[in-house]
């Protein structure tokens, strides 16, 4: 028979959520049906109220009676299914959280196995070496920047009593100069000399001399 008909896959076992759904539905059913038995109850008290004492009255009674029992039943119903899905949704919980640790450790692993790999390929003497040569190849590009910046031309030692002898033949030990005033050794530079005005008589003279000789 299975040969021609085949079996049956087997159903997949419901899991938390499934269960915690599936209370929580009755839980709902539950409590429609005690809202109900209340507002029959709120009926049975009613008409009591408005009988004298009697069958009539005793009846209704009873019948009340069992409305309260039934009522009385689907509330210790009610509180066990809330207590079941309490305890499935904390179960639940531990769950996930477990299975968030398991991750979280897994991924762990995962890291320390990459940075175990990369650490392999890293050699610490390799990395001071390499700070040495740093640290030489700075000091060269100094001394090559002191190099290009060195003068040319100039002493490297200057006599004290040069720069001053030098000084005082300036004439910076004479009397201070005033505001608008040239120094002495500037003015002896640029003063024009005494004969700029006479030199052309003195030309013209010399040049007419002989001209008065042959006219005599």
């Amino acid at each position: 028979m299975n040969r021609i008909f085949g079996t049956g896959k087997a159903k997949p076992k419901p899991s938390l959520t499934d269960a915690i759904s599936s209370t929580d539905t009755r839980i709902g059913s539950v409590e429609v049906k005690i809202k109900k038995l209340d507002a029959e109850l709120g009926a049975f008290k009613a008409q009591m109220a408005k009988l004298r004492d009697g069958p009539g009255k005793n009846a209704i009674q009873q019948r009340a009676l069992r409305t309260l029992k039934q009522k009385r039943m689907y509330e210790n119903q009610l509180m066990q299914l809330q207590q079941q899905t309490w305890n499935m949704e904390q179960a639940a919980m531990t769950t996930e959280n477990l299975k968030n640790t398991m991750a979280t450790v897994d991924a762990m692993k995962v890291a320390n196995k990459e940075m175990k790999r990369q650490y392999k390929g890293i050699d610490i003497d390799k990395i001071e070496s390499i700070h040495y040569d740093m640290e030489d190849l700075i000091e060269q590009a100094n001394e090559i920047q002191e190099s290009l910046g060195r003068s040319y031309g100039v002493p490297d030692e200057v006599d004290e009593a040069d720069l001053q002898a030098e000084l005082d033949a300036l004439g910076l030990d004479d009397e201070p100069i005033g505001e608008g005033e040239m120094p002495s050794y500037l003015n002896d530079a640029t003063a024009l000399p005494d004969f700029i005005d006479a030199a052309p008589v003195e030309e013209s003279q010399q040049a007419n001399a002989p001209t008065a000789e042959v006219a005599r």
